[in-house]
């Protein structure tokens, strides 16, 4: 219980983070929901004019504020997975905005995540790094991810359907985790020299056109007809790639060994496992709606009923 007592305001700001990223995700793709398809750029257009979605980007921006808050009290090993429980927020908020309920499987999977994240945050014991990333490490986490994006990217463009869906999910991950890492220097060049600190580096300006990229990019991935196959991706692949650059570029680390390590280990393995499951089930959800059988035979019975007169006219 020392390590929850010591980054407690990092949790409960990674868990408000977590729950304002659900609600913008919920409010988001309930405005969607109202445009009929069209092209990407049409799409946008349409947005613009949902109220429901600015209210969703508003919830958005405000879970970025949090993350930013949970960082700088805590390591991206700690933040960083705690942001995947913006599912468990999700599950309810989008069963109630559809009128649906929730079905027993998913809250299983819901519990095994929330299990495995408290196991995470006792036993693991995330530490903070030196914050202060050596050229050699940003040169070695670059030469990776970023050839890695322009690959997913290049690919993307010669397929479509799932295999689109998951290049760009792909891409959008490797993003995100950078923004992560970006974004805890940030806190931290600030907490030591306020805003000069912080604008005197090239991490900030980085930090926004890595954003603006992200956002151009996650908006193809969402669009590429394969929800399914890219909010697991997503949701699981930034986490992912913030620690592991955490690690390398920051020198964070885990306070456990021994049989520690071990019970840590199954502990991702279970996070990673139940968040693809629920992914899966709320993309399904989104990418295949529930249509009334009510309605389809009213529309049945309506045009049925416009082609006797037409017949009876004729």
């Amino acid at each position: 219980m020392g390590s929850v007592s010591v980054h407690a305001a990092a949790i409960v700001s990674g868990l408000l983070a977590a729950f304002c990223a659900a609600v913008g995700i919920v409010l988001r793709q309930r405005a969607a929901q109202r445009v009929p398809a069209a092209q990407s750029d049409e799409l946008v257009a349409a947005l613009v004019r949902e109220p429901s979605w600015w209210a969703g980007i508003l919830a958005t921006v405000g879970g970025y504020v949090f993350q930013v808050l949970a960082l700088a009290h805590g390591s991206l090993l700690l933040v960083q997975p705690l942001l995947v429980s913006s599912l468990l927020f999700a599950l309810p908020l989008n069963a109630r905005v559809r009128r649906q309920r929730v079905s027993w499987a998913e809250w299983d999977w819901a519990a095994l995540l929330t299990a495995a994240l408290a196991v995470f945050v006792l036993i693991g014991q995330p530490g903070e790094g030196h914050n202060r990333p050596p050229i050699p490490a940003w040169t070695f986490a670059l030469l990776i991810t970023l050839p890695l994006v322009i690959a997913c990217i290049a690919a993307a463009r010669r397929v479509v359907g799932r295999g689109r869906a998951m290049l760009l999910a792909a891409a959008v991950a490797i993003l995100l985790g950078m923004v992560a890492v970006l974004t805890k220097i940030c806190t931290h060049r600030f907490a030591i020299g306020g805003w000069h600190a912080v604008l005197t580096i090239p991490a900030p300006y980085v930090l926004v056109a890595l954003a603006v990229t992200v956002t151009v990019v996650q908006n193809a991935a969402l669009h590429a007809g394969a929800l399914q196959a890219s909010v697991p991706i997503m949701l699981v692949g930034e986490p992912v790639v913030a620690v592991l650059l955490g690690m390398v570029v920051l020198g964070e680390h885990v306070g456990v060994r021994g049989p520690g390590a071990i019970i840590l280990v199954l502990a991702v393995w279970a996070m990673v496992t139940a968040t693809v499951a629920l992914a899966r089930s709320q993309a399904s959800d989104r990418a295949n709606p529930a249509v009334p059988q009510q309605d389809l035979s009213s529309d049945s019975d309506a045009r049925l009923a416009t082609a006797g007169s037409q017949r009876c006219r004729s």
